[in-house]
């Protein structure tokens, strides 16, 4: 996958561009494709793959610092 993005995650800084620690789970779309993954933190991230390339549009805080909130 070609990152669009540049960038990198904000928890640990594990590139965008780089293969994906985990993947969850793959999905087919008209334009391309939803991917879900998990990054080496833990954040649990949505990637849209499509002709103009890979871009993570989502990101989750990583899964044991969720359990650190003070919203909960």
């Amino acid at each position: 996958m070609t990152s669009t993005t540049g960038t990198v995650c904000p928890h640990c800084g594990w590139p965008d561009g780089a293969e994906p620690y985990q993947v969850v789970s793959r999905h087919s779309t008209a334009a391309g494709s939803t991917v879900w993954t998990r990054c080496a933190c833990g954040s649990l991230q949505v990637r849209v793959v499509d002709a103009q390339g890979m871009r993570v549009v989502s990101r989750s805080r990583p899964a044991d610092s969720a359990s650190q909130s003070p919203c909960r």
